[in-house]
């Protein structure tokens, strides 16, 4: 179950550099436009945020200190730093698998964001469907905006 998990999120983490690198013209990472709220740069700054916070920090105890206005209102950060981002991301999910035995899955995550006493599976498991959500409406705002 780990090594499905970890195959997750590395999976949808490379399809999120594909869709930040398919992008033909760089500033489009950064066009809202309609009712289009959150550009895909906010979007990858909000993924990279929110794996970062429930795994990263509440899980691993790292440093990490989540600024979630940040992540939607920063604005023209380069495509190599958002990539960068990503790629952080990933290592640090790829440390957290490796050095973890399946038993913590059914351990109760230590905060109550997602209901209380959800076990750390359920809580891996909605992180996955709102990073292949937000992934999904970057795939949609690059084929519509940048044609």
């Amino acid at each position: 179950m780990i090594a499905d998990l970890t195959s997750l999120f590395e999976k949808h983490l490379e399809q999120l550099v594909e869709e930040i690198n398919a992008y033909k013209n760089e500033e489009n990472l950064w066009l809202v436009k309609g009712d289009i709220k959150n550009s895909p740069g906010n979007l990858t700054l909000h993924i990279c945020g929110n794996l970062n916070h429930y795994i990263g920090a509440t899980l691993m105890h790292t440093d990490y200190e989540r600024k979630r206005d940040n992540e939607f209102s920063d604005k023209g950060v380069s495509r190599e730093e958002l990539i960068k981002k990503i790629n952080d991301t990933k290592s640090m999910l790829n440390d957290f698998f490796t050095k973890t035995d399946v038993e913590i899955l059914f351990t109760v995550y230590p905060k109550d964001y997602f209901g209380e006493h959800k076990d750390i599976g359920y809580v891996t498991s909605i992180l996955i469907a709102h990073l292949a959500y937000h992934i999904g409406q970057i795939n949609y705002h690059r084929r519509l905006l940048d044609a």
